[in-house]
């Protein structure tokens, strides 16, 4: 069954994370309002569930919540929901920065509470079609599936937030008994006293992983595998924390192309394939420890790669390569782990035909202007935004917590700008 919606809203946002909801919150925090409808397409709000570790901490501020950035005054802010659950003077004597991950996901599901009337959730958006008046693209109109219903929302402004897709490594494929690390907690309660593990990756989720079922499992072997000599720590010592401060996206975005790399590579070691040196710490003392006893039950595989994964019904085979040596070890596993990162859903997936409306830059990424709107063709009057996948031209930040509500607030303020092409 499809039914049609004629109500025009104002904004029409696809996802409903960190991202749409810090945007929702700045709407709602204007002067003027704006009629807004978010499609999500879980059945609830949830933000990387499946790593809810206990005991696993945010690596970033709580101050840099869903507002606080933005307006420290803040109904939505992590202290106004610290107070809401009359926990506020509790988190003050636990003198830290950073809460649990538990807690502030928690936090944005409260956030998330407020804005059930404008949330459609259950909501797979499977197409975005152009709205003409003449010549003229003035909206878009967005399908969704709804159960075993297709329905239709119109909007005459977009802001795709679709968050990031898990990243296997290249030739190995989900299944059964090989999972990306982001389905961790779902997957692990089928997973009855395994003799060993692998977790591929050397980045803070999978750290993290072989934290976790080292402790969970006392019998079972963990294998961790990856390419480096060992974890490297994230650099987040003050001075290069500056690379995520809302100037540095205006200095990233208005730089030359050369120096864009230039910085993204010397600040890769903040975010990506680095994890946290209290981490670190614990799972090296843990392996001497175990050394020490004769009871080796960490096995960390340095400097090495899988090249070959077959998963069979009872068991997964893995060739693992030294690559020093080239000298290789097969190892039979219960369950194999990949915590190999993430990448941008692309928003041209989504768009359409209005994506062909869309500016590409020569390396065939979006073209997107400073206040995260898609450059288009000249007969588009609609804006179209994208969070996410614009670390090409905003900077490391864009997929990271560090900048949401600064860039929530840039996008509301665009869209009520009275010579932008929203709410005209």
């Amino acid at each position: 069954m499809s039914t049609s919606d004629a109500h025009l809203h104002d904004l029409a946002g696809i996802g409903f994370g960190p991202s749409n909801l810090a945007l929702a919150i700045a709407l709602r925090e204007l002067d003027r309002p704006v009629d807004a409808v978010f499609l999500e397409k879980q059945q609830r709000f949830g933000w990387h569930r499946g790593m809810l570790i206990e005991g696993t901490t945010m690596q970033v501020s709580f101050l840099k919540d869903l507002a606080t950035m933005r307006d420290p005054a803040s109904a939505y802010s992590f202290l106004s929901y610290l107070k809401a659950k009359d926990r506020l003077i509790d988190f003050i004597n636990h003198k830290t920065m950073y809460p649990s991950r538990v807690e502030f996901h928690d936090y944005l599901e409260w956030a998330a509470a407020g804005f059930t009337d404008q949330v459609e959730y259950g909501s797979e958006v499977v197409a975005v079609r152009p709205v003409r008046d003449g010549s003229a693209v003035t909206g878009c109109e967005i399908v969704a599936r709804q159960g075993g219903d297709l329905v239709t929302r119109r909007a005459r402004n977009l802001v795709v937030a679709t968050g990031l897709e898990a990243r296997m490594p290249d030739g190995i494929r989900p299944g059964p008994r090989v999972w990306h690390s982001s389905d961790l907690l779902r997957r692990l309660p089928g997973l009855r006293d395994p003799r060993r593990v692998l977790v591929i990756g050397a980045g803070q989720s999978g750290a993290e992983v072989a934290d976790h079922l080292h402790r969970t499992f006392p019998q079972t072997e963990v294998c961790a595998v990856f390419a480096k000599y060992g974890y490297t720590p994230a650099d987040d010592s003050p001075f290069a924390n500056r690379i995520f401060d809302p100037a540095a996206v205006d200095h990233f975005y208005d730089a030359p192309e050369h120096v864009k790399r230039m910085l993204t590579g010397y600040h890769g070691s903040t975010n990506y394939s680095v994890v946290d040196l209290d981490v670190i710490q614990g799972l090296y003392r843990r392996m001497y420890q175990e050394k020490v006893l004769g009871q080796e039950r960490l096995r960390i595989m340095y400097a090495s790669r899988v090249t070959e994964l077959v998963e069979e019904a009872d068991r997964v085979r893995v060739v693992v390569e030294f690559l020093p040596t080239g000298e290789r070890t097969v190892l039979e596993a219960d369950a194999v782990v990949c915590a190999t990162g993430y990448r941008s859903s692309d928003p041209l997936q989504l768009l359409g035909e209005l994506g062909e409306h869309c500016a590409r830059r020569d390396d065939g990424q979006l073209q997107v202007e400073r206040d995260y709107q898609v450059t288009t063709t000249s007969d588009v009057r609609c804006g179209i935004y994208v969070q996410g996948p614009t670390e090409h031209t905003h900077g490391i930040s864009s997929t990271l917590l560090s900048n949401t509500a600064v860039r929530a607030g840039e996008i509301a303020r665009s869209l009520t700008r009275l010579t932008s092409p929203a709410l005209t």
